[in-house]
């Protein structure tokens, strides 16, 4: 492991929890005062998902949603500590039981949430109490802050995946029985997935999820690490989510993805300062999606034989 990745490991060992909490507040808020553009693109996306809040209700949200993000990365390397003994002191986990159940059913886990709340708590909490799952995200820019995050997953046992090649490596370890978190809630370009209703508005969500559940019946759970007031968290384990199969599958992929990301917005709505709403979610637009079809319809005419983007 690298010398300085010890050294922040240990610095953060010694440092007790309200002294994080303060260091997280103030990059917060001088992120939330600086970084004007992110602020911009948090209020315009909150505006249109909550038209009846007042603008210092909204600014309120902001605050809230820059500290839960830099808090998630801050006690981040807490979790290499966790065992049986004392993660009670940081994570309460409900639905274990939807976890176990699925894991016995051995044709694998798709374990779906969002940029909310602490996602890396929760996925420590399932690889202390049960199970270790694979954990997917987009390789880091930042050679440093890959090592980082990838050690610090690793030291519980928590597989690392990246989304390069997906399919690839998640459907062997699905075969296998083995359960794999993906984060499911940001945007994509249009050739990537399907438009759903997300807060009232037309939002390009990844179709992977889908793809895979029907590929290979795995079983879907949705799973939220939401972060109390006290500081510790509650990770919520939902029920099985029956993947929808009638053998249409254009129309099999959008009613199972705006099945998924409807229980991501509902979860939001509850506490919407632990979501991210800084990115750009609703960036694709559906004019890019048709622009992309014609532009597939006329691919497939002169290749015949080509598989659609996004096929299996």
């Amino acid at each position: 492991m690298n010398i300085v990745i010890k050294f922040i490991m240990i610095l953060e060992s010694f440092t007790p929890r309200p002294l994080k909490r303060l260091f997280a507040w103030c990059v917060a808020r001088t992120g939330y005062y600086l970084l004007h553009t992110h602020k911009i693109i948090a209020l315009h996306n909150l505006s249109r998902a909550f038209p009846d809040k007042s603008t210092g209700e909204l600014l309120r949200i902001i605050k809230e949603t820059y500290l839960s993000f830099v808090l998630t990365f801050v006690e981040f390397p807490s979790i290499t500590r966790f065992n049986k003994n004392n993660l009670h002191r940081h994570v309460r986990v409900k639905g274990l039981e939807h976890y176990e159940r699925a894991l016995s059913e051995g044709r694998g886990i798709l374990l779906f949430s969002g940029h909310y709340g602490n996602w890396e708590f929760g996925n420590a909490a399932l690889a202390v109490l049960s199970r270790a799952p694979h954990f997917m995200a987009r390789r880091l820019d930042s050679a440093f802050l890959e090592e980082f995050s990838t050690s610090l997953r690793s030291a519980l046992g928590i597989g690392n995946l990246h989304k390069a090649n997906a399919m690839r490596m998640v459907l062997p370890l699905l075969r296998k029985g083995e359960a794999v978190i993906l984060l499911i809630d940001q945007n994509v370009a249009a050739r990537e997935g399907v438009f759903i209703d997300f807060f009232g508005r037309p939002a390009c969500a990844t179709t992977g999820v889908a793809l895979m559940a029907m590929h290979t019946g795995a079983a879907v759970l949705p799973v939220f690490t939401t972060r109390m007031k006290n500081g510790t968290y509650v990770a919520e384990i939902g029920p099985k989510i029956e993947t929808v199969k009638t053998g249409n599958r254009d129309d099999d992929l959008l009613a199972n993805t705006q099945n998924y990301n409807k229980i991501i917005e509902e979860q939001v709505r509850k506490h919407p300062g632990q979501w991210l709403w800084l990115h750009r979610r609703w960036k694709t637009r559906p004019v890019q999606a048709r622009r992309h079809s014609s532009a597939n319809q006329v691919s497939q005419k002169a290749n015949p034989g080509q598989i659609p983007g996004g096929a299996l």
